[in-house]
């Protein structure tokens, strides 16, 4: 099979030619019919997340169809379509674990990290974590919300019930839970990155109510605001923004640095979380929404050969909705 695989923190992926892997008992044969570029991707393959499998194939929004399967494998047939997310195994056990708290896992192992991925034309997966995926959705507008619509759901719910929310960072997982927020009747405020019209006429087009810099102070007081962009400055940033007993979420796996601030921007109540990975649960409450609102995503696709460009692309900013990979 044809496959991108990553050598080396801070290289290019290199096309290769390796065998189709066998699935285990608990594994299912899935060949890749489409595979989302992540922001996540990025981290693994600059070396901002640490101690990868390598050799690596990434990819961890992948969307295909069930080729084979293990002898203990029950919830999947040979034909159905499934996505594989970011997360790939949890040990069951741990206190985490027991209280439903599976993404917390200290064995916690995750696809297209510790777990070959989904730029290739056939992967393998536990099928427990697995997800059938809506049948209202073609391949290509389905992956992304694998971990974009996930995370970004997560984040959401963490955030609290406020009808003001501020999404800082207008990419893949804003697109899509913009979209989410507004179903629930919250309006939305943008930011983006100094400069980016283009990003900002977009946030409107999905129905925000008001879109600027980051730099720049929104119309009225947020009640929560989720920062899916990986810059530690828009911390202060935010919880400028947030009115007393607002929440701020770190909704990125790696950010920089964030600067010092002072105590009076936390004061009032104002809380400061991150979220860490998914659960399955989060993934059969966000597909079983998708489709009811419905989501739309906005994708842009490049041919499995051309994953390098389209990380390029996403790394510079200038990818416009989600970038996917096709087989």
């Amino acid at each position: 099979m044809r496959a991108m695989i990553l050598q080396a923190p801070q290289t290019p992926l290199r096309e290769a030619d390796l065998p189709v892997p066998k699935p285990a008992p608990d594994q299912i044969l899935i060949c890749v019919r489409a595979c989302g570029v992540c922001r996540t991707d990025l981290h693994v393959v600059d070396g901002e997340l640490t101690h990868p499998k390598l050799p690596l194939v990434p990819g961890h929004e992948i969307v295909g169809v069930v080729a084979d399967k293990g002898a203990r494998v029950d919830r999947f047939a040979i034909g159905d379509r499934v996505g594989v997310p970011w997360l790939g195994f949890t040990c069951g056990s741990c206190r985490y674990c027991r209280a439903q708290r599976e993404n917390l896992c200290d064995q916690a192992r995750f696809t297209g990290y510790q777990i070959d991925g989904g730029y290739a034309e056939y992967t393998v997966a536990d099928e427990r974590y697995c997800f059938a995926i809506p049948a209202e959705y073609a391949d290509a507008e389905a992956a992304p919300l694998l971990c974009a619509g996930l995370i970004g759901y997560r984040s959401l719910v963490l955030a609290g019930e406020g009808r003001r929310l501020g999404i800082y960072g207008f990419g893949e997982a804003a697109h899509i839970i913009t979209q989410v927020a507004r179903y629930q009747g919250r309006k939305v405020y943008a930011f983006t990155r100094a400069g980016d019209m283009e990003g900002q006429q977009f946030a409107r087009e999905l129905g925000a109510v008001w879109a600027g810099d980051s730099e720049t102070a929104p119309p009225d007081e947020l009640d929560a605001a989720l920062i899916f962009a990986p810059v530690g400055a828009l911390v202060p940033a935010a919880l400028r923004a947030v009115s007393k007993g607002g929440t701020v979420v770190c909704a990125g796996i790696h950010m920089s640095d964030v600067p010092s601030f002072r105590y009076s921007l936390l004061w009032g109540e104002r809380t400061v979380r991150s979220v860490a990975n998914l659960t399955r649960r989060d993934g059969e409450e966000f597909l079983g929404l998708a489709p009811k609102i419905p989501i739309h995503t906005k994708v842009q696709t490049f041919k499995l050969s051309q994953a390098n460009e389209a990380l390029g692309r996403l790394r510079a900013g200038h990818i416009q909705g989600a970038a996917v990979l096709v087989t």
